[in-house]
């Protein structure tokens, strides 16, 4: 610490001890109003949520903490929010990993195999990789969503067409589309 932040300590101190000597009753009423200020604060930032401003939220939260704790109760809580997300991003990725692994093993189950098909039925099992890499989800880089659909059941991939149609489609897509 440099001087000047030891001299503003021992203003800080004197002046604090001044107050709490001459004056009682008024550290009660700045200890409520402090109190006051930081519940107006917080409820300030749940009226910005509700209007859709997290941003302005936040700077409510970070002023109400900066009010009852100071700087470094901040920084304790933005350490703390900073680890929580990474914890949870790491979560997520193994978790998404792990997901497209059972997609890509249930996509690879549910295609036949070539041996047991007819000469006409080779040809669409053929057709159908070829336009799952070449449906608009594949070229826009959306093979997840393929995957995630497939796993979780809610859909299938088309053996004639190649296409993702919902379970609930089915009939359709095959008197409609692929019929």
């Amino acid at each position: 610490m440099n001087n000047l932040d030891m001299e503003m300590m021992e203003t800080e101190s004197t002046t604090d001890s001044a107050q709490n000597t001459s004056v009682p009753s008024n550290t009660a009423t700045t200890g409520d109003n402090h109190a006051n200020v930081v519940l107006e604060l917080l409820t300030y930032a749940r009226r910005l949520i509700s209007q859709g401003k997290p941003s302005q939220a936040l700077q409510a939260i970070v002023m109400a903490m900066r009010a009852n704790g100071g700087d470094e109760a901040v920084f304790r809580a933005l350490h703390r929010a900073r680890e929580l997300y990474r914890n949870k991003l790491k979560a997520n990725i193994a978790a998404d990993q792990l997901a497209s692994l059972f997609a890509e093993c249930a996509i690879a189950e549910a295609q036949p195999t070539k041996s047991g098909l007819s000469p006409h039925d080779m040809s669409t099992a053929s057709m159908a990789p070829e336009a799952y890499e070449s449906s608009i989800l594949a070229e826009t880089g959306r093979n997840q969503i393929v995957l995630d659909a497939f796993s979780d059941g809610s859909s299938f991939i088309c053996l004639q067409c190649g296409g993702l149609v919902s379970n609930h489609r089915k009939d359709e897509h095959y008197a409609y589309w692929c019929g």
